[in-house]
């Protein structure tokens, strides 16, 4: 059995998520499907995402594995695959995976960029994909001054769609707000894992204090809650983009494993 490691980037507007469902365009049966064709097996493989992407995001740097049980050219396979695949998906690169690689497990952070514009003349219609319009305003100064109080481990329970047994802490490593030459609002993250919606809701929870609703303080008072607040919005997908995912070096990517698969406990 031999790991194939797969860099992807898609285009998520006409998809419902990366995960497969019955009757649904996603990411992973495009995939799957590509791959059993290509390889000439009786049933699409199984691949495993570092992240798996909501309807409608983005990905510049998603990375998966694959299990094959023959030998495989990477090289053409990757070629073979660029020709089957549908135009809103592309694999960048097909390597073989080092012991120890599991694409969602062995990461150690995921790294995504929201895409705001709130100025009429920075709008641009070849990237209105990408990017969500915004009827105020917004101060990037202040966003990034509230969204200081994420950084660090904290349970994202207030900002997380709950599912039964699962943890709603992360670590999240990096906040900033930017604008750059375009005029636009960009929010960039990286944490070692994302719940359920998180990234657009922490851009939910930032969006009215960049707009003067709220105060700075008053992110890290709906954190502490770890209850749902209903005046914070779960921002569109269009403008959310997965840009890279990031691994420990060869010798250490088994002992990642067992770190992120250890249970993270009430805080």
């Amino acid at each position: 059995m031999t790991r194939l490691r797969l860099d992807l980037a898609y285009d998520g507007t006409d998809f419902a998520g990366w995960a497969r469902q019955p009757g649904l365009r996603t990411i992973q049966g495009a995939v799957e499907d590509a791959l059993a064709q290509v390889l000439c097996l009786p049933g699409p493989p199984s691949v495993t995402c570092a992240g798996r992407t909501d309807a409608g995001v983005h990905a510049r740097g998603q990375v998966a594995h694959v299990d094959v049980d023959s030998p495989v050219d990477p090289a053409a396979l990757e070629r073979s695959l660029r020709g089957v695949l549908p135009g809103d998906v592309t694999v960048i690169r097909v390597s073989e995976a080092p012991a120890g690689f599991d694409a969602r497990f062995s990461a150690l952070s995921r790294h995504y960029r929201y895409r705001l514009c709130d100025r009429d003349e920075a709008w641009d219609p070849l990237r209105r994909r990408e990017v969500v319009p915004y009827p105020r305003p917004l101060d990037v100064d202040a966003m990034a001054a509230a969204g200081e109080s994420l950084i660090g481990e904290h349970n994202f329970a207030a900002l997380c769609k709950p599912r039964e047994g699962a943890s709603m802490i992360r670590r999240v490593l990096g906040l900033e707000w930017t604008r750059g030459d375009t005029g636009l609002a960009q929010m960039t993250i990286s944490a070692d894992a994302f719940c359920h919606s998180m990234v657009r809701s922490i851009v939910g929870l930032l969006v009215p204090v960049g707009d003067g609703r709220q105060s700075i303080g008053w992110a890290g008072e709906v954190l502490a809650g770890r209850a749902r607040d209903p005046r914070v919005t779960v921002m569109p997908a269009q403008g959310l983009v997965l840009e890279e995912v990031r691994y420990p070096v060869d010798a250490d990517l088994s002992a990642r494993q067992g770190v992120t698969r250890a249970f993270r406990g009430p805080t």
